[in-house]
């Protein structure tokens, strides 16, 4: 018998349980922390006082911040100190670009996969949304409105457009109560439209879900780069006064 080609002759490793990870955990509750804004724009956030109050070690901290670094909700500055990010116009208009031309692709994918599943995840997530509408409480509505999304695509059979698309959706969450919300208070606006892609996903119909929700995006990154122009205008240094 030839020998085994990955050197485990010999060897019996035990099942792996399919259960988050301690870095995992501590990354899932700084995550929601940060997208709620309990954890603001710009907090340090120190290792040894983040593990003291999650009952844990350094180390899954560190691992989980790492983690959110690179998802774009923690920059890690040259001395290693954490700081929540600060999303700024410019970087939330960029994250929409990217949306814009993912995002639907991967709805109409996950539509025409599962549409009962889909539809079930996202009718739950729009109830939550028009509660907190009800409770003028834009926190927990940008939450429901990320789980509403996700729950769109969710099902679009790539994972590696699930990751991208997760982390965008953090950033979404972050930007869309600290900038969007604060110019356009669009959110009875944008529960309509959630309100047409979930009776498009009922019907099974992935084309139109995909071209609705690519239009709900698309308003959005109009209004965000109509800001960006005239915020750059304002920017903009005043002619010589003419002699």
């Amino acid at each position: 018998m030839d020998a085994d080609p990955i050197g485990l002759d010999g060897v019996r490793l035990a099942p792996v349980d399919d259960v988050p990870s301690r870095s995992d955990l501590v990354g899932r509750t700084l995550r929601d922390a940060i997208v709620a804004g309990r954890l603001r724009p710009g907090a340090t956030l120190v290792e040894r006082r983040l593990a003291e109050q999650l009952g844990v070690s350094k180390t899954p901290v560190r691992e989980a911040l790492i983690r959110l670094a690179r998802g774009g909700l923690v920059e890690i500055l040259p001395n290693r100190r954490a700081v929540v990010a600060t999303l700024d116009l410019p970087a939330l208009v960029a994250v929409y670009e990217v949306r814009v031309q993912l995002e639907p692709w991967a709805v109409g994918r996950s539509t025409a996969a599962a549409p009962a599943e889909v539809h079930a995840a996202a009718a739950e997530a729009l109830e939550r949304g028009a509660d907190a509408i009800a409770r003028a409480d834009r926190v927990a509505l940008s939450l429901a409105n990320r789980a509403f999304h996700r729950a769109l695509y969710a099902r679009c059979g790539n994972e590696i457009v699930l990751d991208v698309l997760d982390n965008l959706q953090d950033r979404v969450a972050l930007g869309t109560v600290s900038l969007l919300w604060t110019r356009h208070p669009t959110w009875e606006a944008e529960a309509a439209e959630h309100r047409a892609v979930l009776e498009a996903v009922g019907e099974g119909d992935g084309a139109l879900a995909a071209r609705l929700v690519h239009d709900h995006i698309a308003a959005s990154l109009e209004r965000l780069r109509g800001d960006q122009g005239a915020d750059a205008a304002d920017a903009a240094p005043s002619p010589p006064a003419a002699r």
